[in-house]
Parts: structure tokens; C-alpha cells; sequence
């Protein structure tokens, strides 16, 4: 819950964003995203504003920004223009009866730039009428693996339909052959999604309601058994698998798309791309949708128009996904002249989220400023179990009772792959 005094919330913001405009001042559009805000990314994506005009930037973390908007919303004048987010943290806004409708917006770009169907139904939240935010781009995580690890696929092994077991003897394969763990894993990047998005899904078809089950506890034992093993120590230091892998640390990696985008980019001969692997259930898929919002208290709603009409024409679409990795919501952009490394993982994507025994899902949604307490949550599971060796049960058990406080506190409903829910999701 928020429970720092707003005139401490209100220093900060003008502390991080300068002195605060009145409504209708200059053409400046003020740009709060929870994508691009590494260091290296959001040097990537000012160089495609900069084509835009006047538009200042500020990548940030999903609770300070809906810190930053509940104490503007005190203020009764607002500071942003335009929020970047992922679908999940919009329903607290929305909520909260703090965005726009952008029905009619969506109207005109959809007139020339015909914005996919299924993406737009998103944006509406459940709601018939109200466009609470328009698609702006998408994501996914996948593996991907150096050529020199290719002869030591376990025999019969299709790369595009892989199982977690032949991920396993393939990583135990590359080590008999060379004494060397060579695989890769984002433990301090976005580990959190392979445990919530992957490995959940495809051993027990679900994300939540299955967290304690004994299809749970087996995908941990194998983790920790038969997989673990042969994983790069380094790991706990990854935070974009696509460093270790242009370097050769490692040969076979998971990752966000965007994180291992430059390893295609820059050398796509030396590497392939594939979706991730099945386990008992399926084969997991997490959709990352991202949207962009206006708050209603915009001070420069029609400059925040003007740059969601950019951010959704061909051209930017295109520059964002060949210079960051994030795929586009637009029925007419010409992949045609798309560099080879970005086709290799759009291929991979394709043939992750069209596989006959795909699992769908999205990542958490309607956790306001607990998301990051959810994510918390998955990785203490995995860093208590995997790599401090505590008993499964006792850890599934407790991390289960903490997980479902804080889905009663958020009183947030299942999400995909898990069926709705009326009320809070629940822990079986």
C-alpha cells in the first residue's frame, strides 16, 4: 500500500523530473516508461525519439511510477504525458479512474496502420467501450544457443520442440565432451519470468494456483538434480544473457528477446534461436504487452497523441524491433528487409506461440505496487531451493503462505494460464 506522505512523493518527482509545467506548456511531451530504463536501452530508444521532436524520457520502476501517480493525482495537476508499461500494471490505473479513454485515438491509427485485433482487446481491460491503453509493442523470452553446441544435441532432439530433459543430458552432453558448464541463465536479470512464465506452466500448467503442488515440487528436484549441475557458475552475475554469450562464457542461454537481441545483431552466423522447452504439461509462452496510456491529467494531451501516433507507425515499429528486440503490434510492417539475426528470433517466437502444446500466458497482472513482492516471491523459491538445498515441501509451503497474503492484499484475480477467478487468485 502507499504509505509515504505524499509532500515527500511530491519532492522526489520534482526532483527527478524538474520543475513542474502548467497545463499547455510548450510542446514538450513527458515520457514515463517501465521498458528501456536500463542504461543501454534507453540510449538506444532516445536515439529513435530524437526523430520525433521534443520529447523527454524517463525510464522507471513500476512501483515509483505508480508512486509518482497517485501523488499527482493528490496534487490535482500531473506531470506525464505519456506512460509505457506492461499490461499488468495498467488495471491498478485504471482502477484508480486515472487514465484516459483512447477509443477515438485508437480509431485513427487503427485507419492507417491497422493495430492487431486480439492487442487492442487488452487495452481494454475487460470493459466494453474504454481504451485504457493502446498496444504498443511485444515480447517474449527464448533460448538460443551458439553453433559450436549443436553436435552435442542428445540424438533424435528437434531443437524447435525441445523438452526440459534434453535441455538437461544436452548441457550434461557439452560437459563430458569439454569439462565446461555451458549453460546460461539470467539470475540476476529476469529469472523471475523463466520460474513464473516456463518452468511453472510447462511442468504444472499453471503459475499460481499450482505453486505448492507435487508437480511443483518435482520440476524443483529436477532443477536443482539434473539440470543445476551443468549451469555456469557465473550465472548469479547475468543480467542479459546475450554478454556471456558473445563472449563465449556460455553456449546455450534463456532470455527476454531484447536481452539477447545484440548477440543475433552482431554475430547471427554464430548463433541460433529456439523456442523454450516442454515440460510434462506443455510448452510454455509468456506474452509481454506492452501499452501506452495517457494519464487524465496530462499537461500536454495532444502532444501525448502526436507521439503514440509515432510510436505506432511502420517506420518505429520497425526501428524498435531490429534496434531493441521488441516485436510490433501492426498488421503492415515489411519484415522483408529485416537483418538475419532479427528474423532468427522472430522465427523462434512463431514457432513458440504456434506449437501444438503451447501454454499461454502473461505475466502477473493487477498487483499494483506488489508486483515486484510476486517476483520476489519465485526467486527466493528458487534461490532457497536450487541453490541453498532446503527441503522443497517446507519451501513451497512457506513461500505459498506469503504468496497468497499478498494476492489478498492486491485482491488480484488469476491471470492466464490460470483460469479467472472471481476474487482473489487462490493457492490450491
Amino acid at each position: 500500500m502507499f504509505k509515504i506522505r505524499i509532500g515527500f512523493i511530491i519532492f522526489i518527482i520534482c526532483f527527478i523530473l524538474g520543475a513542474m509545467p502548467s497545463n499547455g506548456q510548450g510542446s514538450r511531451v513527458r515520457f514515463v516508461s517501465t521498458q528501456f530504463n536500463t542504461a543501454e536501452e534507453s540510449v538506444k530508444f532516445r536515439e529513435i525519439l530524437a526523430t520525433y521532436g521534443d520529447v523527454e524520457f524517463i525510464g522507471q520502476e513500476e512501483t515509483p511510477l505508480l508512486n509518482m501517480m497517485d501523488a499527482e493525482a493528490s496534487m490535482g495537476e500531473g506531470t506525464i504525458d505519456v506512460i509505457g508499461a506492461l499490461h499488468g500494471t495498467f488495471p491498478t490505473l485504471a482502477e484508480k479512474e486515472y487514465l484516459t479513454n483512447l477509443s477515438g485515438l485508437l480509431r485513427d491509427i487503427d485507419a492507417e496502420n491497422d493495430v492487431i485485433d486480439d492487442f487492442e482487446a487488452f487495452g481494454r481491460l475487460g470493459t466494453a467501450n474504454n481504451q485504457y491503453y493502446i498496444p504498443w509493442m511485444l515480447a517474449t523470452f527464448i533460448m538460443a544457443a551458439n553453433v559450436k553446441a549443436l553436435p552435442y544435441l542428445p540424438e533424435e532432439a528437434d531443437l524447435n520442440a525441445l523438452t526440459w530433459e534434453q535441455l538437461a543430458q544436452w548441457s550434461q552432453n557439452i560437459y563430458d565432451a569439454t569439462g565446461q558448464n555451458k549453460l546460461g541463465f539470467p539470475v540476476d536479470g529476469l529469472m523471475h519470468r523463466l520460474i513464473q512464465g516456463y518452468l511453472y506452466p510447462s511442468f504444472t500448467g499453471s503459475m499460481v494456483t499450482g505453486f505448492r503442488s507435487p508437480e511443483a515440487a518435482a520440476m524443483f528436484e529436477f532443477v536443482r538434480d539434473d539440470l543445476w549441475p551443468y549451469v555456469n557458475s557465473d550465472s548469479l552475475t547475468y543480467s542479459f544473457m546475450q554478454e556471456p554469450l558473445l563472449a563465449g562464457d556460455v553456449w546455450i542461454a534463456f532470455d527476454h528477446v531484447a536481452r539477447l537481441v545484440d548477440a543475433f545483431k552482431q554475430r547471427p552466423d554464430e548463433f541460433v534461436a529456439f523456442p523454450a522447452p516442454a515440460g510434462p504439461a506443455g510448452r510454455a509462452y509468456m506474452g509481454v504487452i506492452v501499452g501506452l496510456a495517457i494519464p487524465k491529467n496530462a499537461p500536454n494531451p495532444d502532444g501525448a497523441e502526436d507521439l503514440i501516433r509515432y510510436l505506432l507507425s511502420p517506420e518505429v515499429q520497425g526501428q524498435i524491433l531490429t534496434e531493441l528486440g521488441f516485436f510490433p503490434v501492426i498488421n503492415n510492417l515489411n519484415f522483408t528487409s529485416l537483418p538475419e539475426g532479427i528474423v532468427k528470433e522472430a522465427t523462434a517466437v512463431s514457432a513458440m506461440s504456434s506449437a501444438p502444446d503451447t501454454i499461454a500466458g502473461l505475466s502477473p497482472v493487477g498487483l499494483g505496487d506488489r508486483a515486484n513482492d510476486v517476483n520476489q516471491v519465485y526467486r527466493d523459491t528458487f534461490l532457497r531451493i536450487v541453490l541453498d538445498s532446503e527441503d522443497i515441501q517446507t519451501v513451497l509451503t512457506e513461500e505459498a503462505t506469503e504468496l497468497q497474503a499478498i494476492l489478498n492484499d492486491t485482491k488480484a484475480p488469476c491471470w492466464l494460464p490460470d483460469l479467472p477467478s472471481i476474487g482473489a487468485c487462490q493457492i490450491e
